[in-house]
C-alpha cells in the first residue's frame, strides 16, 4: 500500500506521464531504487503531517541548488509549479540559494528553472498569471526605489535609516 500512496503522490507531483515513463524505462537493476523512492520518499515522507506539498517543493528547491542536481532541480521545479508555487516564488527561491550556494549555482539555477516553466508555458501545462506578472512589475519598482532612498540618504550622512 505504502508504494501505491507513494505513486499516487509522485504522480501529482510530478507528473503521471514522467513517472510512468520512469517506471518503464526501470531495468531490472535500478527497478528496487524506483520501488525505494516511492516507498519512501513520495509514500512516507511526502505524505506526513506539518508541511504541505508547497512547502516541500519549496524546501527541495533550495536542497537541489546546493547538491547542483540540475536535471532533479527541473524535474521539481514542474512539480514546485503542480505544487501552487508561483514563478515569483520559485525566482525568488533560487535568488535566495544564490546567496549561499554562490552565484555560478545560482545563475544555473536560474536557467534551469526558468527553461523549465517556459518549456510548461510552450506545452500549455502552465498559464502565467497576470498577477504574477504586475508583482514582478512592483518588485522591481520597489527595488528601485529602494535603491534610490539608499543613496539620497548616504548622500545626507543619514545613517539612522541603515540603523532602523
Amino acid at each position: 500500500q505504502l508504494f501505491e500512496d507513494g505513486l499516487a503522490v509522485r504522480r501529482a507531483v510530478l507528473g503521471k506521464e514522467y513517472v510512468d515513463q520512469a517506471w518503464e524505462n526501470a531495468s531490472s537493476f535500478s527497478r528496487p531504487g524506483q520501488e525505494l523512492i516511492t516507498e519512501w520518499a513520495w509514500g512516507t515522507i511526502w505524505r506526513r503531517p506539518g508541511l504541505d506539498r508547497k512547502h516541500r517543493s519549496l524546501l527541495n528547491l533550495g536542497i537541489l541548488i546546493t547538491q547542483k542536481a540540475w536535471l532533479e532541480l527541473a524535474l521539481h521545479t514542474r512539480g514546485a509549479i503542480n505544487n501552487g508555487l508561483s514563478e515569483i516564488e520559485i525566482r525568488e527561491a533560487v535568488l535566495q540559494a544564490t546567496v549561499y550556494c554562490g552565484a555560478p549555482s545560482g545563475l544555473e539555477a536560474m536557467m534551469v528553472t526558468e527553461k523549465t516553466i517556459n518549456e510548461m508555458v510552450e506545452k500549455g501545462e502552465y498559464k502565467r498569471q497576470e498577477a504574477e506578472a504586475l508583482s514582478l512589475v512592483n518588485a522591481l519598482a520597489f527595488e528601485a526605489g529602494d535603491l534610490a532612498r539608499n543613496r539620497y540618504c548616504a548622500c545626507l550622512g543619514d545613517a539612522s535609516y541603515y540603523l532602523g
